[in-house]
């Protein structure tokens, strides 16, 4: 009799693997795969850090977080969305994955069914196995990866709890507008559908970005500092919404990750007296450099915003083999089978030197011909 638990068994992770075990013989490769940004933290949030840890900020916070911080943020979601939040309403989290990881649990039963548009962020069907419900997919391939509100209400059924929402998303890159957000809003509305937005690329937006809270009182917000303030290690997240379910993740947080990191919440208090615009901004050219070098050759998808393309792969190859053969030349990316149901995209992140890029770019291109 095996001693791992059933619920281990729901969770694969050879996707990912495969590829690394295909890079490991790479020597110095250009990477393109890594989602995370390529500049280093602001130093006035480092010294903030610092300055935590000598004033002895070092042990639990309270399990929701430190109120400065979520009184903060509650002004940021204010002038983001025009939502005027309490502190009831708001959870630090230990990063969006924190964060999805305590709304799942709090929110998904055995059998429970929830909605994940396809493509979607790895960890969303992982975790919604783990807590014993059924991912349902809404395959958006042939709709722009949008979100066609009328292939949504088929889906639902009498099991279905939730959407998960990504926008910015990841992998695709792609920002729902307000007239898409309304749409979707109206549906989950009328079929009672609650909503779980992940919007940790929100500062990534290359086009006018709004959060679907704005549309809707039946969601739970998701976002963070990892991102935009390249704090991708410091595990810092939030997550604002109804009472009701901050309050129980809250519980849920205070028997598994207890707390945020306490020096990391410290320090995010510097954030808005940090100016991101020069490095978000150069986001934007390496969107434009990459989107030009590969469309050309590839069939690229929206890249409204976060740091990713999704391309579909050339004739003669899926996205598995694709991502092979551009190992073997050197060029470490990721098979779109990672994030979807479907095997024949591959997601590149443009988050390297724009030299790196351009030289991933050439290889990638050279493999068409």
């Amino acid at each position: 009799m095996s001693l791992l638990a059933k619920r281990a068994g729901r969770v694969d992770s050879s996707g990912i693997r495969r590829v690394f075990e295909l890079a490991r013989s790479m020597k110095d490769p250009i990477n393109l795969s890594i989602g995370q940004p390529d500049f280093d933290v602001p130093d006035a949030v480092k010294a903030a850090a610092i300055g935590a840890i000598e004033q002895g900020q070092n042990s639990y916070t309270p399990t929701n977080g430190i109120i400065p911080l979520r009184e903060q943020l509650i002004e940021d979601e204010k002038v983001f969305t025009g939502r005027d939040y309490s502190l009831d309403e708001m959870l630090i989290t230990s990063g969006v994955s924190g964060g999805l990881f305590l709304s799942l649990l709090a929110l998904v039963d055995d059998g429970d069914e929830v909605i994940i548009p396809d493509p979607y962020f790895v960890m969303y069907k992982h975790l919604v196995n783990l807590n014993g419900g059924k991912a349902v997919y809404l395959d958006t391939y042939d709709d722009g990866f949008s979100i066609d509100p009328d292939k949504l209400a088929a889906l639902i059924t009498p099991k279905t709890k939730i959407l998960l929402l990504n926008s910015p998303g990841n992998p695709t890159g792609r920002v729902f507008n307000s007239d898409e957000l309304r749409a979707i809003a109206a549906v989950c509305e009328k079929h009672n559908v609650f909503i779980i937005t992940d919007e940790i690329y929100r500062a990534f937006a290359y086009k006018p970005m709004q959060s679907i809270s704005e549309f809707t009182d039946n969601c739970l917000v998701l976002a963070g500092h990892s991102k935009s303030f390249g704090m991708t290690g410091w595990r810092l997240g939030y997550a604002v919404g109804p009472t009701e379910i901050i309050q129980a993740m809250a519980t849920l947080q205070q028997y598994s990750f207890v707390c945020a990191p306490s020096v990391a919440q410290y320090a995010a208090l510097a954030c808005p007296q940090t100016d991101m615009t020069s490095k978000l901004s150069d986001y934007a050219v390496k969107r434009d450099l990459m989107f030009e070098a590969l469309s050309g050759s590839f069939e690229v998808g929206s890249a409204d915003g976060a740091f990713y393309l999704f391309v579909k792969a050339p004739e003669g190859y899926n996205g598995d083999s694709f991502v092979e053969t551009a190992i073997e030349n050197n060029v470490l990316i990721i098979p779109g089978s990672v994030f979807s149901e479907r095997d024949s995209h591959f997601r590149v992140c443009y988050t390297v030197p724009n030299d790196k890029l351009l030289q991933g770019a050439e290889i990638l291109c050279s493999l068409m011909r």
